[in-house]
């Protein structure tokens, strides 16, 4: 059977279905007429975490599918004028959805990790103050958490704040991925030239448990299927 697939379509269907999402995280956050938000219960946190992270992801498909054969051409990189700080994440500033899905971590085959030594070897040599390990820096302590049992909300709420904007504007977000694509294939050796990861993605589940994670399903579908070449 010959069929095509209305991405268009597709693509306004699924964000449709995400807005609702998103507005109901704000509202679980008490992010509503401007409100902010500095610390929230734990139970809290993990519930918005755990519908925050299969959002993201969705979108993140939603995008490659808005970018499908999408062309676009880079600006020329300009100096930075002198004295002049680009402060991450400052106060005020427009926060920016994350397009690549977070790559898998195997701190086992990294040579660099071990930062210090948590027991450093106990070598004595003869004479006074003969331990070697107390050349070791000690390991710093660990900061007591709050006694209020809450945690911090603001890395939370900051990335719902950037769904949320991307999702308004799923076009400019494409543009965004098109031009990362060119700067990638740009690269010598780029450690990998796809915004989406191998395998499941981010959040998603076996078993479906919310209506987020449907949608993810049906996003991560639509996106693989936006990156096979066009063979018509």
């Amino acid at each position: 059977m010959d069929w095509k697939i209305d991405w268009d379509h597709a693509v306004r269907r699924q964000s449709e279905a995400l807005r609702v999402i998103v507005a109901e995280l704000f509202v679980l956050l008490g992010l509503v007429g401007g409100a902010a938000v500095s610390r929230i219960p734990p139970t809290l946190h993990r519930a918005v975490l755990r519908v925050l992270r299969p959002a993201e992801s969705a979108l993140r498909r939603l995008i490659v599918v808005a970018a499908r054969g999408l062309v676009v051409e880079l600006a020329a990189s300009r100096p930075m004028p002198r004295g002049k700080v680009i402060a991450k994440g400052a106060e005020g500033s427009l926060p920016a959805f994350r397009l690549c899905d977070p790559r898998k971590d195997f701190p086992e085959l990294r040579l660099d990790r071990v930062k210090y030594c948590k027991y450093p070897p106990r070598i004595l040599f003869f004479g006074p103050d003969s331990r070697i390990d107390d050349l070791w820096p000690a390991r710093p302590p660990k900061a007591a958490p709050p006694a209020d049992g809450l945690v911090n909300g603001q890395l939370i709420a900051r990335r719902l704040e950037a769904l949320k904007l991307a999702l308004d504007d799923i076009p400019r977000q494409a543009r965004r991925l098109a031009r990362w694509r060119l700067r990638r294939e740009a690269m010598p050796g780029p450690v990998f030239k796809s915004s989406l990861r191998p395998g499941r993605a981010p959040g998603s589940r076996r078993k479906p448990t919310h209506e987020v994670d449907e949608i993810l399903n049906e996003c991560h579908g639509l996106a693989w299927e936006a990156l096979k070449p066009d063979t018509s």
